[in-house]
């Protein structure tokens, strides 16, 4: 993702962090980590709460080791579900959220299966909500392969839409209990920013 992709995702995380930190306790509970893989795979902001939530710039270089950004962003949920679970705090499902424009090129290497398994197998066991956000470009059948539901296509290029959907439904979750289901505002085909 370059030029003016790049510059809009840019600008959706800024307003997915103002939305999130104008809600008082959306700031508190909802945590966020950023895992890059634009040539290598870094993580580019570890967990924090929103209130604390700095958007890292972003940067589009080499290829796209998607399935070892997913194994890695699970790797890093890990970690801090079992910190919680060792302070005897209780959390809510988390969500990854998977956005690209590209294909993986690692689609071939053993990182890819494994990022295809955990990602499935995690959903199944409802460790985690997994989203998959095509970008024009991006390779849907890949996409279809790895996520345990339809991806989801971006309209243009509507990152802002995505992101105030995304810290919207967020901000409601926090206001739950971390068992509580919590119904979202049609989560099949969020506000007309995507299409299934």
């Amino acid at each position: 993702m370059a030029g003016a992709p790049l510059q809009q995702l840019q600008e959706g995380l800024m307003v997915y962090k103002d939305e999130l930190a104008a809600d008082t306790l959306a700031r508190k509970r909802v945590e966020v980590a950023v895992v890059t893989f634009g040539g290598a795979v870094q993580v580019a902001q570890p967990f924090t709460t929103a209130e604390f939530f700095v958007p890292p710039t972003l940067v589009a270089t080499g290829d796209t080791p998607m399935g070892l950004a997913v194994t890695t962003a699970l790797d890093l949920l890990k970690a801090r579900k079992e910190e919680y679970k060792a302070s005897g705090i209780g959390y809510y499902r988390p969500w990854v959220f998977l956005i690209t424009d590209g294909a993986p090129t690692d689609y071939n290497l053993p990182q890819w299966g494994e990022a295809v398994s955990r990602v499935h197998e995690g959903a199944e066991k409802k460790a985690f909500s997994f989203f998959a956000v095509g970008v024009e470009g991006a390779d849907l059948d890949r996409l279809t392969q790895l996520s345990n539901r339809e991806p989801l296509k971006l309209k243009g290029l509507r990152f802002r839409d995505l992101f105030v959907w995304l810290s919207s439904s967020q901000q409601t979750v926090s206001r739950s209990k971390p068992d509580d289901a919590v119904p979202l505002v049609n989560p099949a085909a969020p506000e007309g920013w995507a299409t299934v």
